[in-house]
């Protein structure tokens, strides 16, 4: 397999069985051979994806002091600026050579989770930097809505077994910038070999090389999607979830050849949680002889605090 598979979101959403079967076998056999597959079909309108491009691109380009105003102590990255090598791969020390930014739930009728999540951080500089946020950050959530149905109807479950833990869930939307490298990196890459904490992983922006998957034999493939694809990928809550049945697929983001060390990469993908109290126990019909529970039980909020602990964003 040189590349990730390509599914279409439009077979699923057809009024016809067998078309909405056709992707709920592939996705699934996908998830389970590799982990990884390019979407067509979704729901963000080309429009959109060059709008939120523009703003983006117009964050990063204030200056660094502007950019530091919105980097918000205490709440380990979880919303607003995340300055240039703060965040490293678990297992490594150096940070990766990236600034990002987060934008959370928009919480809807639940006061209890409205103030267990931080705020969100308004950029005054750029009017239509946050409403276009929070436009893709709802329909990359729609679309990975669909993808979660999919799955569990792939793994026997009712169709809509995901909806309320994913209702309001703690997703993450993050514009990363990649900037130039200007002199020779010692020990960094733009994002160190790495499996994703959620549930799955929507993503904007591969559409050149830099992106690369493992696959079952230690093999580092391309991941480069088409103009109107989102590259979506198992996290590692769902992989335990599911015993491992459906995989959580190591990926890094190299850096260019040094000709195009000049130039810059935007990716923006939107990490989808659950709510805390999802418990992350390994599901019944993913245990069997051949395939014995190999984790112990965990709420998806513990699992990711155990995990923003070894990213280094938050302390112990």
């Amino acid at each position: 397999m040189q590349n990730i598979p390509c599914v279409n979101l439009r077979d699923f959403l057809s009024d016809d069985p067998v078309r909405k079967q056709k992707f709920v076998n592939e996705i699934g056999k996908a998830y389970e051979e590799i982990g990884f597959v390019a979407l067509k079909g979704h729901f963000l309108s080309d429009d959109l994806v060059d709008k939120l491009y523009q703003q983006v691109r117009n964050f990063f380009n204030l200056s660094l002091d502007v950019k530091e105003k919105y980097e918000i102590p205490g709440i380990g990255g979880q919303r607003g600026y995340v300055s240039f090598g703060k965040e490293s791969a678990k297992g490594r020390t150096t940070g990766d050579l990236k600034e990002f930014w987060h934008f959370g739930q928009y919480v809807e009728n639940n006061d209890k989770l409205a103030n267990e999540y931080p705020a969100n951080v308004t950029v005054n500089e750029l009017p239509e930097f946050n409403s276009t946020g929070k436009e893709a950050y709802k329909m990359l959530e729609k679309t990975g809505i669909y993808v979660l149905r999919a799955l569990a109807l792939y793994l026997g479950l009712n169709e809509f077994y995901f909806d309320d833990f994913i209702k309001n869930g703690n997703s993450i939307l993050r514009p990363i910038h990649y900037p130039p490298i200007l002199n020779e990196p010692k020990d960094a890459v733009r994002a160190a070999a790495h499996g994703d904490i959620n549930l799955i992983t929507l993503l904007m922006g591969a559409q050149g090389k830099g992106l690369q998957v493992q696959n079952n034999n230690g093999e580092w493939i391309d991941a480069i999607a088409e103009p109107d694809e989102l590259v979506i990928n198992v996290g590692d809550m769902l992989s335990r979830h599911t015993n491992n049945k459906l995989k959580s697929t190591i990926h890094q983001v190299i850096n260019p050849p040094r000709e195009l060390w000049g130039t810059s990469r935007f990716s923006i993908p939107f990490f989808m949680h659950p709510i805390s109290e999802m418990p992350l126990n390994c599901l019944e019909n993913c245990i069997d002889e051949n395939n014995p529970k190999r984790y112990e039980d965990i709420t998806a909020g513990e699992f990711l605090t155990e995990r923003l602990i070894e990213l280094g964003l938050i302390k112990k």
